[in-house]
């Protein structure tokens, strides 16, 4: 097989594929023994009878169209290797304008959209701004406060229930004089304030003490999962067993002793969180300088993404909100029933965002090339000991799943971590002070 490459537009490449007689022949030949168990012929066992007898019957060109599928799924990727193409797209394929015959060359026509090759300009030096961030007394004491609620334990007090406060009930739900299935539990588990039930339930609890009762007069929202209860005005007549609240521990050097392994004071436990929150910021300041650095760069070089590149890429994307979606127990196609919209249509909403996500993606992998950046086997072997380690697992193990053949995705994941790295060290970032609604938060 030849190609050739006939020219090349923007993003549009033609070439051609040429095949000889012999390759010819021998693709209509393993055509042949692909597809005889396909044909009956008078006098012969299914799947024995001869070529000649078959394309005899059948006419020579019975097994041409097999025979041109198996050359273009062979040489194909042969082509493109030879040419130093990478198709952003499925190809457009034409045949010669002479007839198919035995004995005879075959010429294929082929069309496909590559990527454009672009060259990053204004990468380096690039001015970017990040929000300050710094770790206050403050911050450390919410921390330890934080972990001090963590370990707070339940205990049964005599007063009248507050929001906050635990209760542990039994309630029968009614409406009318009907008791309503689904509606009775015993021993019930509330947090009054968490809006667990429905509204206006735990507000009617505030004040009970335990061993009362009490009618809690509810209307189910219209929009209830159970048709039967939608909308309708419902009594739970409920029994309070136990009020409890939270009882938090003293944060003195007897907590820390009780909640860490490593340290025995308050100080040392003060000093620990600190380093952590500081750690934190510093992290993610890098992540926020890169983020503005890589939107800088792709601000100042505009280029066009092939369309194909664009909407395969809002096709991965769909999917990954698909994914997030069943972690949350729904599925794409309830979702898109609920919003009335197809898939396609729901893709098409993501385009705006595959194309940024696209351009900046091969901003990154032209600079990566520019500047001769590379994985080495050390930075491959580096990153799969990270991987083990993640999933606690051995080496070996790690590899083994990984597979070679994903080697190359990850050096070129490597690569383009490397290119982002390079632009934030060669970058002038500025820390400025948040704004008002940002320290609020």
């Amino acid at each position: 097989m030849n190609a050739v490459l006939v020219s090349k537009e923007n993003t549009e490449v033609k070439f051609t594929m040429a095949f000889s007689a012999e390759e010819f022949t021998e693709a209509c030949k393993k055509a042949y023994q692909q597809d005889k168990n396909q044909f009956v012929i008078d006098g012969f066992r299914k799947g024995k009878a001869p070529m000649s007898i078959i394309e005899k019957k059948y006419g020579e060109s019975i097994f041409f169209e097999k025979a041109l599928d198996n050359m273009l799924q062979e040489g194909y990727p042969v082509a493109l290797d030879e040419l130093g193409l990478k198709p952003v797209d499925y190809p457009s394929i034409e045949f010669g304008e002479e007839k198919l015959e035995k004995g005879k060359g075959v010429e294929i026509k082929v069309t496909v959209t590559v990527a454009p090759e672009i060259v990053v300009k204004d990468y380096k030096g690039v001015k970017a701004e990040i929000t300050k961030i710094e770790v206050t007394e403050e911050d450390v004491e919410k921390e330890l406060k934080n972990l001090q609620k963590k370990n707070a334990r339940l205990v049964s007090v005599e007063r009248e229930a507050q929001m906050g406060d635990t209760v542990i009930l039994d309630y029968a739900g009614f409406c009318g004089e009907e008791q309503f299935e689904g509606g009775t539990a015993e021993n019930q588990t509330l947090v009054l304030g968490s809006n667990t039930f429905i509204p206006g339930f735990e507000e009617q609890l505030v004040g009970c003490k335990a061993g009362e009762a009490k009618d809690v007069n509810v209307t189910f929202p219209a929009e209830y999962h159970a048709d039967n209860l939608a909308g309708k005005e419902a009594v739970f007549k409920c029994t309070v067993h136990e009020v409890k609240t939270e009882e938090l521990p003293e944060l003195d050097d007897e907590f820390v002793k009780d909640v860490s392994e490593e340290f025995d004071t308050m100080d040392e436990l003060k000093a620990d969180t600190k380093a952590k929150l500081e750690k934190n910021a510093a992290e993610a300041k890098e992540y926020q300088g890169k983020d503005a650095v890589l939107a800088k760069v792709v601000e100042a070089n505009d280029f066009e993404v092939p369309q194909a590149m664009i909407v395969s890429e809002s096709k991965n994307m769909l999917q990954e909100f698909a994914q997030q979606l069943a972690y949350q127990g729904m599925d794409l196609d309830m979702y898109c029933k609920y919003l009335n919209k197809t898939q396609d249509e729901m893709a098409k909403e993501f385009e705006p965002d595959a194309e940024k996500r696209v351009k900046t993606r091969m901003i990154v992998e032209a600079i990566a090339k520019q500047e001769g950046i590379d994985a080495s086997e050390e930075d491959i072997q580096n990153e799969l000991e990270a991987m083990a380690k993640q999933y606690n697992m051995e080496l070996d193990q790690m590899k083994k799943i990984f597979g070679e053949e994903n080697y190359d995705y990850l050096k070129a994941d490597i690569c383009n971590r490397k290119a982002i790295d390079f632009m934030y060290e060669n970058a002038e970032i500025t820390e400025v002070e948040p704004k008002k609604e940002e320290k609020a938060e």
